[in-house]
């Protein structure tokens, strides 16, 4: 019998310097710090909507640790989902202003944004269709030229994150 997993909880992420990764999430992406644990030099953050505890661990290692290789063994990125495409108009100009936009594809039923953080993690910022609309892309994933502006003019205000936190616990988005 297999492991039952509902989602991925959270990440974890081995960092050069702890308080220059928490300044990048907490400006960048909007978390909290939810909690610290200075004998592990770690924090651990929360996104604004989640009714998670934390969604991403940071374990400084101190700026003597090797620089994370490209292809090489291990973690290649993260995705982190928004509910409209709005907002991921809206995330395109913070990775820019951030200097952290690394890239943009459409895999179809996915729109995606791509950065990396100060010490080179990648991750990806990404909107889905609805399900209803994944037709062909039910099971395929091109790697395709994001037209952003198509999209956003196309799905404007569609949500498709499902069920999300919201201040007084969790909820379902109309």
């Amino acid at each position: 019998m297999p492991i039952d997993p509902v989602r991925l909880n959270h990440a974890v992420l081995f960092v050069a310097d702890l308080e220059r990764s928490l300044r990048f999430y907490t400006d960048v992406f909007g978390m909290e710090v939810a909690a610290r644990e200075p004998r592990a030099d770690a924090a651990f953050l929360r996104l604004p909507r989640s009714g998670n505890h934390h969604d991403l661990g940071l374990f400084g290692v101190g700026a003597q640790a090797p620089p994370r290789r490209r292809g090489g063994i291990g973690l290649y990125h993260l995705a982190w989902q928004v509910d409209t495409i709005d907002e991921l108009v809206q995330a395109r100009q913070l990775l820019l202003d951030a200097g952290a936009h690394t890239g943009e594809s459409s895999h179809g039923a996915t729109k995606s944004l791509y950065g990396a953080d100060p010490d080179g993690n990648e991750f990806e910022v990404m909107w889905m269709l609805p399900r209803e609309e994944w037709g062909a892309y039910e099971n395929s994933a091109p790697i395709d030229v994001l037209d952003l502006r198509a999209e956003s003019e196309r799905w404007s205000g569609v949500r498709t994150a499902g069920k999300i936190s919201v201040e007084s616990g969790a909820s379902e988005r109309p």
